[in-house]
């Protein structure tokens, strides 16, 4: 039974727009700024701190917009029940399906109405940028039914996001600054893929396509395991290679969370999917490890 129209309060606001997913969106902003600052010592580039930060703060009103838009489509067409894991605003009765897409269309108005600010600051560049990255939020939870969310979460929180923050912090797109992309992007996407593992039957019994259903239990574990250890790969051959600081092997660290969130999903081979129950938060939990070792070894190769 839903509780409609009650008085919310604010940390049930905070809960319905999943806060602990936001490491997706924020992260990818914060390692490109820190990408340009060891750039900016390197080659002289006058940095706008101002735009990256409203930047950040846009993309996180964006994936808030995101994040509600998808539950209150998943919920509709019974994705989410009571017996699924994850957010339980809609089927616990916490809120109404129509607060929970009046919340989206009020976020996603925001984000339109900062980034259209920020577009007339910066130039029609980001247009483009925000458009796509509009698209995505929008056209997401379809997209997901037809096992394309994967490719739709690499574009919107990888390599968007990190031309977009290069663009608006030093007046330019940075091209070469896609090479964070791949490295942050895989860790994002492996999100949402340990998501539709652990979501499997339940998704399927909503008669929707995942690419985890798609390719079944045993080639989602590997697909995850790559998404989780390539991206080390990718930064020790980018420090070899001189398009990275040596000092980027800091990120190596993060093997440490990574191989918990391995084993983890190793266990589901034997114990069913019920074993990765939290893995979805525990990838984001180690894209923001990830991402803050990068962008803090930027930092350094900067500083010294």
């Amino acid at each position: 039974m839903h509780m409609g129209n009650r008085k919310h309060t604010f940390k049930e606001w905070i809960i319905a727009v999943r806060p602990w997913s936001f490491p997706a969106s924020a992260m990818p902003v914060i390692v490109t700024l820190g990408y340009l600052l060891w750039k900016s010592g390197e080659t002289p580039i006058a940095l706008n701190w101002g735009y990256g930060i409203w930047a950040l703060v846009n993309i996180i009103i964006f994936h808030a917009a995101g994040n509600t838009w998808s539950d209150y489509f998943d919920f509709r067409k019974s994705v989410d029940a009571e017996d699924t894991f994850g957010v339980k605003t809609l089927t616990s009765g916490m809120f109404s399906p129509e607060e929970i897409k009046r919340l989206s269309i009020v976020l996603l108005a925001v984000a339109v109405a900062g980034g259209i600010a920020l577009m007339c600051l910066t130039g029609l560049p980001l247009l483009w940028i925000g458009l796509g990255g509009a698209a995505c939020s929008l056209l997401y939870p379809f997209l997901k039914y037809n096992a394309l969310g994967d490719l739709v979460i690499f574009m919107a929180y990888a390599i968007l996001p990190t031309l977009g923050t290069s663009f608006v912090a030093s007046g330019a797109v940075a091209w070469d600054s896609l090479w964070l992309a791949p490295p942050v992007g895989l860790i994002t996407v492996a999100i949402l893929h340990a998501n539709n593992t652990r979501d499997t039957a339940t998704d399927k019994r909503a008669n929707i396509r995942t690419f985890a259903m798609e390719i079944g239990g045993k080639a989602s574990r590997i697909t995850y395991y790559a998404e989780i250890l390539i991206p080390f790969v990718w930064i020790a051959v980018c420090c070899i290679a001189g398009i990275f600081p040596v000092w980027s092997l800091f990120a190596a660290a993060a093997l440490v969370p990574a191989s918990a969130n391995i084993k983890m999903m190793k266990r589901s081979g034997n114990e069913g999917t019920s074993a990765i129950g939290t893995l979805d938060e525990m990838t984001a939990k180690l894209q923001m490890v990830f991402s803050l070792l990068l962008t803090l070894s930027f930092i350094i190769a900067y500083v010294f």
